[in-house]
């Protein structure tokens, strides 16, 4: 499991997002570099997003949900079609859990555990 995991709940449905694309990204002199990509598992969890081994770095992180391809597969016609979360490590050692609460026309996320 990498350092930086996230879980996408589609509160739309009322069960987990499976299947839903999710990239990894660290800011490195103003450039965005990615770093690893998934889809959530049936459980709506995408804990393998770094490769394995890779070593967290504090700095500024996104994760990239593409929210579009995963509506177009439900066929439910969706408002956004990315949802890009900025956040920061500070410690590197500490593991970061960012959660999506999704629906066709809103998002929440907030740092999980």
């Amino acid at each position: 499991m990498s350092g930086i995991t996230t879980h996408v709940l589609d509160t739309s449905r009322g069960r987990p997002a499976t299947g839903l694309g999710v990239a990894l990204e660290h800011s490195s002199a103003g450039e965005w570099q990615r770093i690893g990509n998934a889809k959530t598992a049936a459980d709506g969890r995408a804990a393998n997003l770094a490769p394995a081994g890779a070593a967290l770095a504090a700095g500024t992180y996104r994760l990239v949900f593409d929210t579009g391809a995963y509506f177009q597969a439900l066929g439910i016609a969706g408002f956004y079609p990315q949802v890009v979360v900025v956040f920061e490590v500070r410690d590197p050692a500490e593991h970061h859990h960012v959660p999506l609460l999704l629906s066709p026309y809103g998002y929440s996320t907030y740092r999980g555990s």
